[in-house]
């Protein structure tokens, strides 16, 4: 009888072992349900601290892990072996999963914080009505430059940029968007501009820049800025918006002929497992105070209103990270150009790239 007892009694403890065994990987994977929440984002884009609060405030587990770009997040959705309850896409790849099926059609009614979002960040060309996506943070591409290098030259546009006392001293980001967007600014035209011969206008216009850029690269534009290895760059704001607040040698400045204004949104994938979750979360996240304190982190902007009530007055009323869009003009969301017209863009940013070594 002992034996017998002995024998179930060892059963059970290999199940619970396997059992275990199985809920740390399912957790690893992201396959996961019940009360844990499982968020895709962006490296370094979000407080612990707001994590750590609402898993106390809930009692959802977060389970949290990153991405590097928009086509490896999408390219993981995609092939579904991962389950992900709340992912962090930019505008156009919002565009681009809706036309893929891999959004889930957001509830409003679910949303009680929507109206806390500023009306100009609502219903955008990526996503007309908010039906997938709520903003998370926005900014602008711009120009990010130190006056003492300059000699006190003040930078207020792309135009600016060929002045040929800036030779060699311009680091642009690597993005063919960003890039070929600048000549098409720089030319009055669109930055989702489709037409082949004023995208090869803006290539030759960009080729003219070409000796006084240092360098294309990624980055390490800001941290060179900072260490003066440059005197300028073409950045996200957010990047500008930490460093500038604390050397006044800095400065950031939105091109006077119209530039990027890009989104990073909150979604919910089609095959989430935790959908009440993640409501639960973008509502947390819209929470004025919340919103604050994960702008006043990352140094991003925040897309909430109310939010910049808990912001320092300095960053509140900078109107280089929080413009009066009355004033400023020619801002865009880039576009889902569709791969042909997005393979000539890349084309085109590649003979550029390979022009200037």
């Amino acid at each position: 009888m002992k034996r017998l007892v002995y024998f179930f009694s060892g059963i059970i403890v290999v199940a619970l072992i396997i059992l275990l065994i199985a809920v740390k990987m399912n957790a690893a994977s992201g396959n996961t349900a019940g009360n844990t929440l499982t968020i895709y984002n962006w490296g370094d884009y979000i407080d612990p601290e707001l994590i750590t609060t609402f898993e106390k405030e809930t009692g959802i587990h977060v389970s949290y892990q990153t991405f590097d770009s928009n086509e490896a997040m999408m390219t993981k959705i995609e092939q579904g072996g991962t389950n992900f309850d709340l992912i962090v896409p930019s505008d156009y790849t919002i565009a681009k999963m809706k036309k893929a099926n891999l959004l889930e059609k957001l509830d409003k009614t679910k949303i009680s914080q929507f109206n806390n979002i500023d009306a100009n960040f609502r219903h955008l060309n990526y996503d007309d009505g908010n039906n997938y996506s709520i903003p998370y943070f926005w900014g602008t591409v711009g120009i990010l430059y130190n006056s003492r290098m300059l000699d006190g030259l003040t930078i207020t546009s792309w135009s600016d940029l060929y002045r040929p006392e800036l030779k060699g001293e311009i680091m642009l980001v690597d993005g063919a968007r960003e890039v070929m967007g600048m000549g098409l600014n720089t030319l009055g035209y669109s930055l989702n501009d489709v037409n082949p011969t004023h995208l090869d206008e803006a290539q030759t216009k960009l080729k003219q820049l070409m000796p006084n850029v240092k360098a294309i690269v990624g980055d390490e534009i800001k941290l060179m800025i900072q260490n003066k290895e440059s005197a300028l760059g073409v950045v996200w704001s957010g990047e500008a918006a930490n460093i500038v607040q604390e050397d006044a040698e800095l400065d950031y400045v939105i091109p006077s002929e119209g530039t990027n204004l890009w989104f990073d949104t909150m979604a919910i994938p089609k095959k989430a497992k935790n959908k009440e979750a993640a409501y639960a979360f973008i509502n947390f996240m819209l929470e004025p105070e919340h919103a604050a304190a994960n702008a006043d982190y990352v140094g991003y902007s925040t897309p909430v209103t109310k939010a910049k009530a808990f912001l320092p007055l300095e960053v509140a009323n900078d109107e280089r990270f929080y413009p009066d869009f009355s004033e400023v003009k020619g801002l865009e969301v880039y576009a889902d150009l569709g791969p042909e017209k997005l393979s000539l863009y890349n084309e085109l940013y590649l003979q550029l790239k390979m022009a200037k070594r």
